[in-house]
């Protein structure tokens, strides 16, 4: 990857950064509305996934999903909006902070029920299929999704049609409180998984936006050759707990510290360092990106709230519910 790809990179993961701890800030101070899943830490995935993927191609992604939004052309005060229930926000309010959706991106939601939305990228890709236009359906979610039913028969049927879907798996050790590793035979949930039904399974450091990237595209051009779906497995670590009320008390410290120090945003500074852009560049990029989320959070707080009259709009294919009557 070239200097200029890399540093548009690290600017992405320095939005999404700063975004989720204006969420994290906005939550304390109780403008935000419910509970946050944050993906602190885990922003190298959906910024080198989504760099190696078509805009047309479409994503689905979990709960914990802010990061995938933003990477796939939602703005953070779009974002941010919806998570404080303002009129402007990408949902119109409806959503929240589980539920992010930018159809226009093809950013087509975020779920909070565990493994839902693995059939329904089975679905687009069967779609994209029947329409013969190459696009691409990529699933990302959590360890813990890869104990659930709807995983092993996603990826089933997926190989069966040898349909054009990726199954990337964010690995982040833990399952909300229980390690991963407590309660799965395997070493690698999603990886050591994907054999099982046919079709290859990879792990990649994903923290490490260069290999993201690099592998999505790989297995992006085998889908669309026609030879079928694959499972990626990145490893990474969520820098907050589970959610909102959780303190993550449960991790070990020396692990922690660990994975702190590989961080995504480090590990791409340094990169930048070993290919001579100077300290300077990179804190334009860093500046950039404050300034970007500190507009957002002023306009967020500024909107006004959604209108009641709406509610019943957006919500059925044809805008509103008078066809149940």
């Amino acid at each position: 990857m070239d200097v200029t790809a890399l540093l548009d990179r690290y600017e992405r993961m320095n939005v999404i950064r700063r975004t989720e701890k204006a969420a994290h800030d906005l939550f304390l101070r109780g403008l935000v509305k419910g509970t946050t899943h944050l993906a602190a830490g885990q922003e190298a995935i959906a910024v080198g996934a989504s760099a190696a993927l078509r805009p047309d191609d479409y994503v689905f992604a979990t709960y914990r999903g802010h990061h995938h939004a933003l990477a796939r052309g939602a703005t953070p005060e779009e974002c941010l909006a919806e998570l404080m229930s303002r009129a402007t926000g990408l949902c119109k309010a409806k959503g929240g902070s589980m539920h992010l959706t930018k159809a226009a991106t093809h950013m087509l939601g975020s779920y909070a029920i565990v493994g839902s939305h693995l059939p329904m990228a089975v679905g687009a890709a069967w779609s994209a299929r029947l329409r013969g236009t190459e696009q691409l359906a990529v699933a990302f979610f959590g360890d813990g999704a890869t104990n659930i039913g709807a995983f092993h028969e996603s990826l089933n049927l997926a190989a069966v049609w040898k349909l054009p879907v990726l199954f990337v798996c964010e690995n982040n050790l833990y399952m909300e409180y229980t390690p991963i590793a407590d309660v799965t035979a395997v070493a690698r949930p999603a990886a050591d998984r994907a054999p099982a039904h046919g079709i290859p399974g990879e792990v990649v450091d994903g923290n490490d936006v260069e290999a993201v990237e690099e592998a999505v595209g790989r297995l992006a051009r085998r889908a669309r050759a026609g030879d079928g779906p694959a499972v990626l497995e990145a490893e990474t670590y969520r820098h907050f707990g589970h959610s909102r009320t959780d303190p993550a008390a449960y991790r070990p410290a020396e692990e922690v510290e660990r994975w702190l120090k590989h961080d995504p945003l480090d590990l791409a500074r340094g990169r930048l360092a070993e290919l001579g852009v100077g300290e300077e560049t990179v804190a334009e990029a860093d500046e950039r990106a404050r300034a970007v989320v500190e507009r957002a959070v002023a306009a967020a707080k500024a909107a006004p709230p959604p209108d009641p009259r709406e509610a019943l709009t957006d919500v059925w294919a044809d805008g509103g519910a008078a066809w149940r009557t």
